[in-house]
């Protein structure tokens, strides 16, 4: 895509001062092959400067016509993806017909065919700049309007939208008008649907999915209804304003890119939601904070947007810290700020620990490609942790009232930063803009240690953040076992309400008698770095598993973790922490985030290559302990099924590879679970790996379940091959094909294996070399895919770090390629620091 499509802050805002959009009138047309689609809009629109010019955006296969107020424009000034408008009126009516092209890779109109029955499906994802794929708009936050959608889809097609639709005549739909909505929440999804309707609190539900998934849409379909239903009448007690929209429909749609969409009206969420095989509770758990979250959108993001990207915190921090809240608070996951301490805070404090950390709500986003870069782990974990915080400090009742004056004032229109903040102020009576200025202008993390019973407070950036926290005091009981002797509420005020000592550092009162280990932050209550004194890590170290709450052993994990990543543990200190504490945890999400971390990041990347068998060798040992430990009981949580993922990951010989072999002919593991698609597949690519199995049985498996799960499957099997035609092949696909997203992400995955560094080496030379282009080629939503799965990240060696160094000096990189290269050198720096300390 040319830099000229790009939209600036600045261009937005003079079409703003220029422009006030009313209602737009949609006609899309998917009866038009596979290829293209027609797509109609009218839009009525006033200028304030009659006479002036702006442009419409949009994108398309083939423009056929464009009307201004009646005049006939000629459809090749077209440039770049907007179409200028001159001689505008103070009233003006706008027509553009064209042909759209559907996409592959999750932008835009996005087609799909099941490979299950052959069936074919489309949606839309109009978000951020992808809405002129589809239909020509203003295409802005700010410049909301009144949708009126109406559809041509083949007969056989359920056609889903923003609002209440019905079938006018066979394949004809129409929809009711929406309330004034941005143009990127614009949502249509079609295709032969298998629907489950409800009704709550007078509000219709859906949900919906491709035909081949109706079973498992049925299985899952009061669970799902039940989580909607409780989200609801949550946000129904503590804000003001109902649900503003006419019906609530959720949309499991094939290979999409982000977890959900929150169009109003017609959510979006990746079909892996519906889940095909067996899943941990903490998965389950996962979902429900998804669809959580996305209802929070309804009101955050929908209902009141963000007049510009920079403060998308509006949206996705105050979405992602509801989610935690309401799921927490409303249904069966109570232990879900475990999982978001455990899983979902790392990518935060990872994310603001690289050379790409930008503030949550950044003074300034210069256009639409800065602020794509900016859905991540900032905008999303810590902007939850500090939404955290400011309800901590402010109180929940204050905070919710200042967010329903902040509706109250922005209902159906847009808002700032400064909006929401004067609302909080006016609630609270509190200085809430010098909070902000403290937690979302700036970046970086703090890191609190206990010394010589002070707290040393220090910061990357030098400016400490204020802090709500707890601190835990841990004894030995009579039997050998840790207990909280007492739990101290702390106000660490950093720089917000006065100077603190020119140390950094305030006084802790003394633990109570016998405290062996004093942990700040231990309910997670705030977001920061904990580093604890000797003697508390001697007792961490013996006794970790012993402390008796798992969200203060997250805590510890997480610490551990940390330190590993900045050079101060070495990976085999971590493992010891994995064999020693591990195998008698009774906490799903942790046993899962610690495995996870200790085999991605420790095991491939960390740990020296000659030390890394013995690493997976220590793995598969905690792994095998869970499994006996888990034999014979009934497990609700998923903690045996964790296990044997586990199990399968780390087989690294031909023993191992004999029993999965043995797991595989059998359907099943011995004392369960059976082997469904998911644990078949995942067993067959370490086969592969090994080079203990090949295509004879990676066809038998593909042809067993024709699915796109398995032809992604059979995409990373084929890549994982220990041979060299089976690497080109894959680097040909990956590279130099028009792989869809999910297949590039599969055989991306299969492609790097730490096992075959050898057969690897020339491929990871190449891969610095061909990357600029490829994503250049494919677009923003690949080139996350080869930055991310594609990138060799076990390879962390100087040579590695060197070759990305000089990739980076391209000057021609594309911002997403070059943001996901920044993230990755970070990573793979750390991977090399972390080496080092083994001294090889």
């Amino acid at each position: 895509m040319s830099d000229t499509s790009i939209l600036t802050r600045t261009e937005a805002a003079e079409r703003h001062r220029l422009l006030d959009v009313r209602t737009v009138r949609l006609d899309l047309d998917l009866t038009r092959g596979r290829e293209v689609f027609g797509s109609t809009t009218v839009i009525r629109f006033a200028c304030t400067t009659p006479g002036a010019a702006t442009y419409v955006d949009v994108k398309p296969a083939a423009l056929h016509r464009v009307l201004l107020n009646g005049r006939e424009l000629d459809v090749t000034a077209l440039r770049d993806g907007r179409f200028p408008l001159t001689d505008l009126a103070a009233d003006n009516e706008l027509t553009v017909e064209a042909d759209m092209a559907y996409s592959h890779t999750g932008e835009g109109m996005h087609r799909f065919t099941d490979p299950a029955d052959g069936e074919d499906y489309a949606y839309t994802q109009s978000f951020l700049d992808d809405g002129p794929r589809v239909f020509a708009s203003f295409d802005q936050p700010d410049l909301k309007a009144r949708y009126t959608v109406s559809v041509t889809a083949p007969q056989q097609w359920t056609v889903v939208g923003n609002s209440l639709g019905r079938q006018t005549s066979p394949g004809r739909w129409e929809f009711d008008p929406t309330p004034a909505i941005s143009s990127y929440l614009l949502a249509v999804v079609a295709g032969p649907l298998h629907s489950v309707r409800a009704e709550h609190d007078g509000i219709p539900l859906g949900l919906h999915c491709r035909r081949s998934l109706a079973a498992h849409l049925d299985a899952d379909a009061d669970e799902l209804l039940e989580i909607t239903r409780q989200g609801f009448d949550h946000y129904h007690r503590v804000f003001r304003h109902r649900y503003p929209f006419d019906s609530y429909d959720q949309c499991f749609v094939p290979e999409f890119n982000a977890g959900a969409m929150e169009n109003p009206g017609c959510v979006t969420l990746r079909d892996e939601y519906v889940f095909r095989s067996a899943v941990t509770d903490t998965r389950r758990e996962e979902r429900a904070m998804v669809v959580i979250h996305e209802m929070a959108h309804m009101w955050f993001g929908d209902l009141v947007t963000m007049k510009w990207w920079d403060d998308l915190w509006l949206n996705e921090s105050f979405a992602e810290y509801m989610a935690y809240s309401v799921t927490a608070a409303s249904t069966r996951f109570t232990g879900a700020w475990t999982g978001f301490a455990a899983d979902r805070k790392p990518w935060g404090y990872d994310a603001d620990q690289r050379p790409s950390t930008h503030p949550v709500a950044p003074e300034t986003v210069e256009d639409t490609s800065q602020a794509l870069q900016n859905f991540d782990g900032i905008s999303y974990a810590k902007g939850a942790a500090a939404l955290r915080q400011l309800v901590a400090w402010l109180g929940e009742e204050t905070f919710l009232a200042g967010v329903n004056d902040y509706f109250d004032a922005h209902a159906f229109g847009n808002a700032t930063l400064d909006d929401l903040l004067r609302s909080l102020t006016t609630a609270s009576g509190r200085d809430v803009h010098a909070w902000a200025d403290r937690w979302l202008r700036t970046s970086g993390v703090d890191t609190l240690r206990v010394t010589d019973g002070r707290i040393e407070h220090t910061s990357a950036d030098g400016a400490l953040r204020p802090h709500q926290l707890t601190a835990g005091h841990y004894r030995r009981t009579a039997d050998g076992a840790l207990e909280l002797a007492e739990r101290v509420p702390l106000d660490l005020p950093g720089h917000l309400l006065g100077d603190l000592p020119g140390d950094g550092a305030v006084p802790l009162d003394p633990p109570a008698d016998g405290t062996e280990l004093t942990l700040l932050n231990d309910t997670d209550l705030s977001y920061v770095k904990i580093r604890l004194d000797p003697a508390s890590w001697r007792t961490a170290r013996s006794s970790l598993g012993a402390v008796p709450e798992e969200l203060a052993r997250a805590v510890l994990w997480g610490a551990a973790r940390d330190q590993v990543r900045d050079g101060e543990l070495a990976p085999g200190e971590y493992l010891r922490l994995v064999a020693d504490h591990l195998p008698g945890e009774t906490s799903v999400h942790l046993v899962d985030a610690v495995l996870s971390f200790a085999r991605d990041f420790v095991a491939d990347c960390a740990v020296p290559p000659a030390e890394r068998p013995a690493a997976l060798a220590e793995l598969a040992r905690v792994c095998r302990t869970l499994l006996r430990r888990t034999e014979g009981e009934p497990d609700r949580t998923g903690l045996r099924l964790v296990a044997v993922r586990g199990v399968i990951a780390t087989a690294a010989d031909e023993n191992g590879a004999a029993e999965l072999r043995d797991w595989l002919a059998a359907g099943t593991v011995p004392g369960g679970p059976e082997l469904d698609p998911d644990l078949r597949w995942q067993l067959l690519a370490r086969l592969c790996v090994l080079g203990a199995a090949g295509e004879p049985e990676i066809a038998a498996e593909l042809a067993a379940d024709p699915s796109d799960t398995s032809e992604q499957g059979a995409a990373r099997c084929r890549a994982a091959l220990p041979d060299q035609a089976a690497k080109e092949a894959a680097w040909q696909a990956l590279f130099h094909g028009e792989l869809s997203n999910y297949l590039a992400a599969a055989t991306a995955k299969g492609l790097w294996q730490p096992e075959q560094a050898e057969l690897l080496d020339d491929l990871t030379t190449r891969y610095f070399k061909e990357l600029g282009p490829a994503a250049a080629r494919r677009g923003p939503a690949l080139a996350r895919v080869l930055t991310t799965a594609a990138f060799p990240a076990f390879a962390a060696t100087d040579r590695t770090v060197r070759a990305a160094e000089a990739c980076l000096a391209d000057p021609d990189l594309t911002v997403a390629t070059r943001r996901g290269l920044v993230d990755q050198l970070d990573t793979l720096r750390r991977a090399a620091r972390a080496r080092a300390l083994t001294g090889q």
